[in-house]
């Protein structure tokens, strides 16, 4: 089983910066494939990139690429989201989840999520 706890979000002017973190208890880590979501209020839960067990792949909503990179460290049990770039429509609160497939889009593809942590983004 692993649990997971995000943090990093805070308030944040359109334009600038922040980098979320993720980190997982339990010692098969590197195993999961993690991803990012995101929902904002009054609208369902959104993918926003994922990342492979060994880090080599990974995947984006085109609403972030260019702007959000995610990243792993397997030594620190931690996967990351850099957050560049930041918009109003970027607000919602943000999960992180671990799935033991292959990296996937979809939410039903992952059995372990985190509480969330809220990024507000100001014009």
């Amino acid at each position: 089983q692993v649990q997971l706890v995000e943090s990093g979000g805070r308030l944040v002017q359109a334009g600038g910066s922040l980098r979320l973190s993720c980190a997982a208890s339990g010692r098969t880590f590197s195993s999961y494939a993690m991803a990012w979501f995101r929902q904002a209020p009054g609208k369902e839960r959104e993918f926003v990139a994922a990342i492979s067990w060994s880090g080599s792949s990974t995947y984006y909503a085109a609403s972030v690429k260019g702007r959000f990179t995610i990243a792993r460290d397997n030594a620190k049990n931690t996967v990351y989201l850099q957050m560049n770039s930041l918009k109003p429509e970027d607000t919602a609160v943000y999960y992180c989840a671990a799935s033991v497939s292959t990296l996937s889009t979809r939410p039903e593809a992952y059995t372990y999520w985190g509480q969330g942590t809220q990024v507000t983004v100001s014009s």
